[in-house]
């Protein structure tokens, strides 16, 4: 499918390093499913660090490596492996994304925020959080800023804000630069994945009394 709007260099490299948090890295790998370009882009940044590891020289590991590695591993828990990348599957989600919902939209257990408007928190590791949006047609939710970063993906339907229309497959990234309102084209209801790495800065009263409540 052709996506208009995609990932970064900076994102991209990040996910190829393993260094994004989970929630990011869900984004992330549920966006690459469904667009060839950041797909293709992401190939030739993996075949770069591989050729520079290739040319790097070996150094020695001291006697307690191990030991070490091992301290960290029990000290810290599980480790999380970041989401693969799958090809797109029939149904609305992308694969990444359906192994954390256990199936496609109909296993969402969505939670009403208020308009039309609801949200599904995903279950991730770190700081980041992941959560499934649904705007009716046509409604918009409330205008906001933002103290870090907000990636969001539209899985069905479209949003326009004040940057651009935001189709299937396209991702905005968002950062404190960025006060926008999405507002969900009239023609079909826009689900969408959203990761953010701090809370949002909402420009309005009640949907700042209702941030602690809503976790946004």
């Amino acid at each position: 499918m052709t996506v208009k709007h995609i990932l970064n260099e900076q994102l991209l490299m990040g996910y190829a390093a393993g260094i994004l948090p989970e929630a990011f890295d869900l984004v992330v790998a549920s966006h690459l499913s469904l667009s060839d370009e950041s797909r293709a882009m992401l190939g030739g940044y993996e075949a770069i660090g591989g050729a520079v590891m290739e040319d790097s020289d070996a150094v020695e590991m001291g006697a307690d490596a191990l030991a070490s590695v091992m301290g960290r591993i029990k000290s810290e828990g599980t480790v999380q492996s970041k989401p693969a990348i799958k090809h797109a599957k029939p149904g609305i989600l992308p694969e990444p994304l359906q192994d954390y919902v256990g199936g496609d939209v109909d296993k969402i257990k969505w939670r009403p925020l208020g308009g039309g408007v609801k949200q599904a928190i995903l279950r991730t590791s770190g700081k980041a959080q992941a959560r499934l949006l649904f705007i009716p047609a046509g409604a918009a939710v409330p205008d906001h800023g933002h103290r870090g970063t907000e990636l969001t993906l539209v899985l069905q339907g479209a949003f326009s804000d004040e940057v651009d229309t935001f189709a299937r497959g396209d991702i905005e990234i968002a950062n404190e630069d960025l006060n926008h309102q999405p507002i969900a084209s009239e023609d079909a209801d826009c689900i969408c994945l959203a990761a953010t790495d701090a809370p949002l800065r909402f420009n309005s009263l009640i949907p700042r009394l209702l941030q602690p409540i809503f976790r946004i």
